[in-house]
């Protein structure tokens, strides 16, 4: 007898309706839904309901996110939301820290996310305070949702003396990617040797926020391919906006795009925060801001999309949901489509789940009962209604407690 059943599902890229068995946290049962109905001890009458793998929300600001009453003034370019930062991270303590992070997993586990990258600021303004709350609040919440700790030097390496020192103890305590900001840093080249040598050495992934500009000369993504060739790191490198790409002429765009796929890099895009800062000095054909989502897809890069921050200098918006976002990517990048917005979707689920190298996130035989069920019959509301969750399931046990589903 299965411990769980869904009966009469919507699953992504499948005309049928089927019906999902889970026992002992993983799928055994996946059969096009008929007269008989396998028995389990609890059913969910689906009715044609669309039930999705968990979302996955691949680079979120947990330590940083709901700052707005803390701020005296607003920012309004890059520079100013990095500074506005950097001054409130004088006064943050753990519990400070501990309590804004709670408040974005629990409603991104009401969401549907159950699996998470947060970028952690490491520096000698808020030295290892932020990971080892982060450290605390995985342990926490390992049952109901997988939390994956990207080191995170946003002051910069070199200026900052100590940081370098405080990234290699944070990967011995615990984090489990290295991440880099090269445009602020002094020596951006030097900054790209030093995390790859760390990631190398600690055998950790990588995650860049790169070429947040829309200066076509900044260009850092070209070294980035060319250190992931050299260090076999292919399928283990991310980044993070790359909106420079957006203004630079269509035909190196389109080649670097085929090198970007080539190095098989995980391009994330990051919407809201892209589009809120990027693009003010132009008078007239005001740039979308954002990397061309696009063109990078025709040439076969692994593009997906991220909330980065929630109510903060850098986005003063975010909810938590990466729904939310990827309906903004769609406007924004004329993706209106329905294979269009199949790919928004999985780009929240598989691709993403896939850029964080999660293996067997599907809707598959043997693969793990992260679920998530939508009221909606039809799954292009997914995206452009973002209904209402009925219930998400962390290796079949249901976690966002609060809610009751449809049961026979």
């Amino acid at each position: 007898m299965l411990d769980m059943l869904f009966h009469k599902v919507a699953i992504p890229h499948n005309d049928e309706k089927m019906d999902v068995g889970v026992q002992n946290g993983r799928i055994t049962y996946l059969s096009k839904a008929g007269e008989q109905v396998p028995q389990a001890k609890q059913t969910i009458k689906a009715d044609g309901r669309v039930l999705l793998p968990g979302l996955v929300e691949p680079h979120i600001h947990l330590d940083k996110a709901y700052l707005l009453d803390q701020m005296k003034e607003d920012a309004t370019t890059l520079d100013e939301a990095i500074q506005l930062t950097g001054d409130l991270k004088k006064g943050f303590t753990k519990e400070d820290i501990k309590q804004r992070s709670i408040k974005v997993l629990e409603k991104c586990i009401s969401y549907g996310v159950t699996h998470l990258r947060c970028h952690v600021e490491v520096d000698p303004i808020v030295e290892l305070k932020g990971l080892e709350v982060l450290l605390e609040l995985k342990e926490q919440y390992r049952e109901r949702i997988d939390i994956q700790l990207v080191t995170f030097p946003q002051e910069g390496i070199f200026q900052q003396k100590g940081t370098a020192e405080l990234m290699e103890e944070s990967l011995i305590i615990g984090a489990d990617v290295v991440g880099g900001i090269p445009y602020n840093d002094p020596n951006p080249i030097g900054h790209l040797d030093f995390v790859f040598q760390l990631a190398h050495k600690y055998n950790k992934p990588l995650d860049f926020h790169v070429d947040f500009s829309d200066d076509p000369q900044q260009l850092a993504i070209k070294d980035i391919i060319n250190r992931t060739l050299t260090y076999g790191f292919q399928g283990r490198v991310s980044v993070g906006h790359l909106t420079s790409l957006g203004s630079v002429p269509y035909n190196l765009a389109q080649q670097i795009a085929a090198d970007i796929a080539k190095a098989n890099i995980h391009v994330m895009s990051l919407p809201a925060t892209d589009l809120f800062l990027n693009g003010r000095g132009d008078k007239e054909r005001m740039r979308r801001g954002v990397t061309p989502v696009k063109l990078l897809l025709e040439e076969g890069v692994n593009v997906i999309v991220g909330t980065n921050n929630i109510q903060n200098p850098f986005t003063p918006f975010g909810t938590g949901d990466p729904l939310d976002v990827a309906l903004l990517l769609a406007h924004v990048a004329q993706m209106g489509t329905y294979r269009d917005s199949e790919t928004l979707i999985d780009m929240t689920t598989v691709h993403a789940a896939r850029a964080l190298g999660i293996p067997s996130h599907t809707i598959a035989l043997n693969h793990q009962a992260d679920l998530v069920l939508f009221d909606t019959t039809n799954p292009r509301n997914v995206l452009l209604e973002r209904p209402q969750r009925l219930g998400v399931w962390k290796g079949g046990v249901q976690v966002d407690r609060d809610r009751t589903v449809i049961q026979v």
